[in-house]
């Protein structure tokens, strides 16, 4: 009978020691975990660099298995197209997304804020003022801020913040209560933003966003700015595509004045792969584009050496050009320019415009001295047309169809002639003729000598 006290004594110890133990266990604190924080900055205009930079921003993260994202922002917005890319990007990230508004993020900026999923202001920052406008900073047309709208509110849907107030940030027409009056378009303080359910925490610097989003610790990688990074960022700069256009253009027109490949053609390619490989990384040129640039390149080529004159092949040719050129230069559809908008498509076609100007301006001014340069002293005829050598004014033409001559000079199709020791200007009308060759008069037009090249039997 005594066993049963002992053994009810045993069973209780136990059961008090498994109890402590399990307290024990229970109470003791976890290891604190640190976390990979990626962080890039945004500190100027949306657009292209700033694309390209979100996205490598985005690839570099995930390759270092990084817990969260971190965009120091400060910008006054720029192209909704280039905010959109950025703003799916952020929605489709694994990562946790915080943004850091350090002062401003107006217009596409406050659409790229709130596809984050955590925000936070310095003290006197702003967030909103998201009409489209146009570099004037005129407004532009109700569609583009009918999508704008869209995008806003699409966006703060996501996010789980107010649809509405993200719309306000567009729609000067939209009168929220106690919050936005009719009339104005709404932008927020810190402390506006943080009262609305537009900014998780006001924070001074990174240091202190870092430690409200990972209290136990962290590991901070700062994206840095690669040697290609800013050599595309300084090659898409509008004034330096206007000079690769006008080395393009320009190489182009000073090839065609000489016979096979020389310095001008290699111009023309660098100038050509400078101008569209960077527009190609950045997402913006697009394969249909620099086949249509090329395929404006043949035609004139072709209108040039093919086809006498210079006709409707001629004009269709420039015009691929001036359109693959521009194209390249923004965001589009296959001809769809929504994103983009049509100013800034109006501008791009203004630089290369402008840029085309500048290459025949440069080629009239400056081609003579040029060509009296070693190296392109064979890029064009270097004949001059003087009385001793034979040379007469207004000679009727009329009665030299069926005489023949030689070409002192290539005809490309241009070119000089000589008959019966006078020289005339030429146009080939079978393509190029060498210099040295017989020719034939085929038939004149006014003052112009049209030639073929004469078979020797």
């Amino acid at each position: 009978m005594d066993r049963v006290p002992g053994n009810k004594q045993f069973l209780q110890k136990f059961i008090f020691s498994l109890l402590f133990l399990l307290s024990a266990a229970l109470t003791v604190k976890a290891e604190p975990q640190s976390r990979k924080v990626f962080m890039f900055a945004i500190q100027d205009q949306i657009g292209p660099a700033a694309w390209r930079t979100v996205k490598t921003a985005i690839r570099e993260a995930e390759a270092a298995q990084s817990d969260i994202l971190l965009l120091h922002l400060n910008t006054y917005g720029g192209q909704v197209d280039m905010a959109d890319s950025i703003r799916t990007a952020l929605l489709s990230s694994k990562m946790k997304t915080v943004v850091f508004i350090d002062h401003n993020a107006a217009s596409a900026g406050a659409l790229i804020a709130i596809a984050c999923d955590r925000i936070y202001m310095q003290q006197g920052g702003s967030i909103g003022a998201a009409s489209v406008v146009n570099q004037t900073g005129e407004v532009m047309p109700e569609k583009y801020q009918s999508y704008m709208r869209s995008l806003m509110r699409a966006t703060a849907e996501v996010k789980g913040r107010n649809a509405s107030i993200a719309e306000g940030f567009v729609d000067p027409e939209l009168e929220i209560d106690s919050i936005k009056p009719k009339g104005k378009v709404l932008t927020f303080t810190t402390r506006e933003a943080i009262r609305y359910g537009f900014c998780d925490g006001q924070a001074v610097n990174v240091a202190e966003v870092l430690k409200a989003e990972a209290p136990d610790g962290y590991t901070l990688t700062e994206k840095q700015l690669t040697l290609l990074d800013k050599l595309i960022g300084f090659l898409i700069n509008p004034a330096v595509s206007g000079v690769l256009i006008l080395l393009i253009i320009g190489g182009i027109y000073f090839e065609l004045q000489s016979p096979g490949i020389g310095f001008a053609l290699l111009v023309a390619v660098v100038a050509a792969v400078l101008y569209f490989a960077p527009l190609y990384l950045e997402g913006l040129a697009e394969n249909w584009e620099i086949i249509l640039f090329v395929v404006g390149v043949l035609l004139i080529i072709l209108e040039l050496f093919v086809i006498p004159g210079f006709g409707v092949i001629g004009i269709a040719g420039i015009i691929c050009m001036v359109c693959g050129l521009a194209f390249s230069m923004v965001m589009n559809d296959y001809f769809n320019f929504t994103l983009s908008g049509t100013n800034a498509v109006m501008n791009s076609f203004l630089v290369v415009i402008l840029a085309l100007i500048g290459a025949i301006v440069v080629s009239v001014m400056l081609g003579r001295n040029l060509l009296k340069s070693r190296l392109f002293q064979r890029m064009v005829l270097q004949d001059e047309q003087l009385s001793s050598d034979g040379y007469t004014i207004a000679q009727p033409v009329s009665s030299l169809k069926g005489e023949h001559g030689l070409a002192i000079t290539d005809l490309r199709p241009s070119g000089k002639i000589e008959i019966n020791g006078i020289r005339y200007d030429a146009l080939s009308e079978d393509g190029f003729i060498s210099k040295g060759d017989e020719v034939m008069v085929t038939r004149h037009e006014t003052m112009s000598i049209f030639v073929m090249r004469r078979l020797v039997p």
